[in-house]
């Protein structure tokens, strides 16, 4: 599978792969293609616009995982990230609670979730945000994730 594959004008099959952890312990992070469709929908909807509105550079934290790296690192059992639905995101400089906030405000998802962030750290944490490529089955979910517990909404 060809990494360098455009899946937007900013990014690429590579950045939405890309694993330390999978590298570093030799798991195959390779997505089946019938999921390339799904990864390029969270690049073009997701991904771009984000780009687009601060016109900053950056790469996805994580995007698709394979069901053992996921396992590997602790993730969800149905975790979103290994049917390509699924990318977690931060924008050097940007508070990871205002972009949530942007994305809640102006871009369609199944869900959203500001995931450890704490309060008067802005770099704390990570954005969550997951896609379906059918758009009536996106549940516009919106979720902090803090102290192991999940809380309705974007808290602080």
């Amino acid at each position: 599978m060809d990494r360098s594959k455009r899946l937007s004008t900013h990014f690429t099959l590579g950045e939405m792969i890309k694993s330390g952890t999978a590298a570093r312990k030799g798991i195959d992070n390779t997505p089946p293609e019938a999921l390339i469709p799904k990864l390029t929908l969270l690049c073009t909807r997701i991904l771009e616009p984000i780009r687009q509105h601060y016109g900053i550079p950056f790469a996805p934290n994580s995007g698709y995982r394979s069901e053992v790296l996921n396992q590997t690192i602790g993730g969800s059992s149905k975790s979103q990230h290994c049917k390509g639905e699924a990318v977690d995101v931060e924008i050097p400089g940007i508070s990871n609670y205002q972009l949530a906030l942007w994305i809640r405000d102006n871009l369609e998802f199944d869900q959203l979730i500001l995931e450890c962030y704490q309060s008067g750290d802005p770099g704390s944490g990570w954005v969550h945000v997951s896609l379906k490529q059918n758009a009536s089955d996106n549940r516009s979910q919106v979720l902090t994730y803090s102290n192991r517990q999940y809380h309705q909404g974007l808290v602080r």
